[in-house]
């Protein structure tokens, strides 16, 4: 029988980005993202494009809010993202138009390959479509999208494809029923 071996892990392979930049950025997120005093929208929204995140117009991003690396990250018009919420993108994440993310919703890029020795690192794109809305406390799993306004609820896991106008709950999240909105 095989066992783990975490000193042959190597990650090499993977080049987010120049030390200098991601160090800066390690900063910054700390001081002006994470920091739940800072009560300015606009300053996070400003350092995030400095960094390299394309941004559209009506962005909302709440204080206390983890972002690893934004030059891999795309938002688009009128999103939320609520307080302590991490954005783990080792690989690239797309948020559509009119998305939600609530609070401590975490969106996980990376993984390990639990059946390799060496616990290789697994590296996979998110993208939420628009009008999706992640639940308080919910995790969004590498490679998964989430289709134009599905839901994910509060304290679900995303592990697979979420389809279009559907309300997903449980770990691993399945589907509770379709998405409806009043006609008022």
């Amino acid at each position: 029988m095989q066992k783990t071996d975490l000193s042959k892990f190597d990650n090499a392979w993977y080049n987010p980005g120049g030390l200098f930049k991601r160090g800066v950025w390690f900063f910054v997120n700390v001081c002006v993202m994470q920091n739940r005093m800072n009560p300015f929208n606009g300053l996070r929204v400003f350092f995030l494009k400095i960094f390299g995140a394309k941004l559209g117009s009506g962005v909302v991003i709440k204080p206390n809010v983890n972002i690893k690396y934004p030059w891999k990250l795309e938002i688009g018009n009128n999103v939320w993202i609520g307080e302590q919420v991490w954005i783990d993108n080792l690989g690239e994440v797309k948020i559509g138009d009119n998305v939600c993310l609530s609070q401590g919703a975490m969106l996980l890029c990376g993984n390990h390959n639990y059946k390799k020795v060496e616990f290789d690192l697994i590296v996979g794109d998110i993208n939420l479509e628009e009008g999706v809305w992640i639940g308080a406390h919910s995790v969004v799993c590498p490679g998964v999208s989430c289709k134009s306004h599905s839901i994910l609820s509060v304290n679900s896991v995303a592990v697979k494809t979420l389809e279009p106008y559907t309300i997903y709950q449980g770990n691993p999240a399945v589907e509770l029923r379709k998405r409806e909105f009043n006609s008022e």
